[in-house]
């Protein structure tokens, strides 16, 4: 197959992994490594080595673990419960519909109203454990979208400048 088309779909691939960041339906980083492992596999452009995709990889795995752990543990430091991190799940999916601001402020809404209506917590209290909740939502955005960037970056390096 030609390097051309394979450079097309490892940039699609890297560039719906930049999607995937922001919709919970993707896997956001997977689908940028996929993109890399595809670009080295078949192209003939690509020039890193094969340490380049084992170190990806394994940023992959760091932020899939952050992903799940740490918007929990956050949530749970500052005080709030399953209720909190379901609705800022939620609030993320909601949050879609309504781009940017949807984005961020989603998971926040979605974390206030799950402690309020289903935990019963006072608003200072749930307004304290949505905070945890968002801030654990944005750190694991924040790793996954730098990772994607960088991946995107040693694709466009390889191909335009290399």
């Amino acid at each position: 197959m030609d390097d051309s088309i394979i450079n097309l779909i490892s940039g699609i691939l890297i560039l719906i992994g930049f999607v995937g960041v922001i919709l919970p339906a993707l896997p956001g980083a997977p689908l940028a490594l996929i993109g890399i492992l595809v670009f080295k596999l078949f192209s003939g452009d690509c020039s890193f080595g094969w340490e380049v995709i084992i170190i990806a990889g394994l940023f992959v795995i760091i932020g899939a673990i952050l992903d799940y752990v740490l918007p929990v543990a956050l949530t749970k430091k500052f005080g709030g419960t399953k209720y909190g991190v379901w609705g800022s799940i939620l609030g993320l999916i909601i949050g879609f519909f309504f781009p940017p601001i949807g984005f961020i402020i989603g998971p926040f809404v979605g974390a206030l109203l799950g402690e309020l209506f289903f935990a019963k917590k006072e608003f200072n209290l749930a307004l304290k454990s949505a905070f945890g909740s968002f801030v654990g939502f944005l750190v694991t955005t924040g790793f996954d979208l730098i990772l994607c960037l960088i991946l995107f970056g040693l694709f466009i390096w390889d191909i335009f400048i290399n």
